[in-house]
């Protein structure tokens, strides 16, 4: 178990661009459909716990993961795993990338990724969201938090920490 999580996240981390959110859609493919280790319920609340806690989502996501399916051994593997090709392909790129950032074919490839990546995080939003979206409060919260952090500039921390205050408003106190 503990070689097939590092291989999972080695593959991960090895072919999902775009950093955070981009990374979540190859995770559940890999980690839900392919390996069926959780459910996406169980990714979603991972994912939730992974955006309160410091630190990169995948790498944060990727920790959890390996927690629940290896103990603290597969945790440190999937962690290892996920970071090792993407800290070595930044080491290369930082030495290189000032040699050939000037090059119009660079930046013609980044311009053809940037909107991958956003269609990769579009992706895991939506697969997130028919989870999350439960009911008519899910939605409001949901609708309250997008609003507050795109249009008034909220912090996210104090939007997840609203977002707690209301579920334990609208699932506990007023179920």
């Amino acid at each position: 178990m503990l070689l097939k999580l590092f291989i999972a996240f080695l593959k991960i981390g090895a072919f999902s661009f775009g950093g955070g959110y981009g990374v979540l859609a190859f995770m559940q493919r890999e980690i839900i459909e392919t390996s069926k280790w959780i459910s996406m319920e169980d990714f979603t609340n991972i994912v939730a716990i992974a955006e309160m806690t410091p630190g990169p989502i995948a790498v944060n996501s990727s920790t959890f993961v390996g927690y629940k399916m290896g103990g603290f051994a597969g945790s440190a593997l999937a962690t290892f795993g996920v970071i090792l090709v993407p800290f070595t392909i930044s080491l290369i790129v930082s030495v290189y990338f000032n040699k050939f950032k000037h090059l119009k074919q660079v930046n013609w490839m980044l311009k053809g990724i940037r909107p991958a990546v956003l269609g990769l995080i579009a992706a895991a939003c939506y697969n997130i969201g028919k989870i999350s979206f439960v009911d008519v409060k899910s939605v409001i919260i949901g609708a309250l938090v997008f609003i507050g952090v795109y249009r008034f500039k909220v912090n996210p921390i104090l939007a997840l920490a609203i977002s707690g205050a209301l579920g334990v408003l609208f699932y506990g106190i007023m179920a």
